[in-house]
């Protein structure tokens, strides 16, 4: 149930990053679902892939690298839906670290139940 929750929660940090910058856009609510999905499958299979592979470079400029990753990966989702559009990197890379933020605030209002009883 939670991560259904976190699901619709991140359509919405989406669709609140498409309000904010008008150079992202999201065609419907439904659009908004499939591209958090997708941004999900893409930021748990590829990221690591990708972090690993451009350790180096992250390095050599203290995590900043990180960020134009996290871009890519966003630009990346854009290019593989047909309803959610990035016009530009710049744009990928400003709109990655809003929906980071949005997402994270959002999520950090769902109460986190561990199955046990802490009485």
């Amino acid at each position: 149930m939670r991560l259904l929750l976190l699901w619709i929660l991140n359509a919405v940090a989406l669709l609140a990053v498409t309000w904010l910058l008008p150079s992202i856009q999201v065609s419907g609510f439904g659009a908004a679902l499939a591209a958090a999905l997708v941004l999900g499958f893409i930021n748990t299979l590829v990221r690591p892939v990708l972090a690993i592979l451009t350790l180096p470079i992250t390095v050599l400029t203290l995590g900043i690298f990180y960020l134009v990753l996290n871009g890519f990966l966003f630009w990346l989702a854009s290019v593989l839906l047909s309803g959610f559009h990035v016009e530009g990197f710049g744009s990928a890379v400003f709109g990655a670290i809003l929906y980071g933020v949005i997402a994270w605030a959002l999520s950090a209002l769902i109460p986190n139940q561990t199955g046990m009883d802490r009485t």
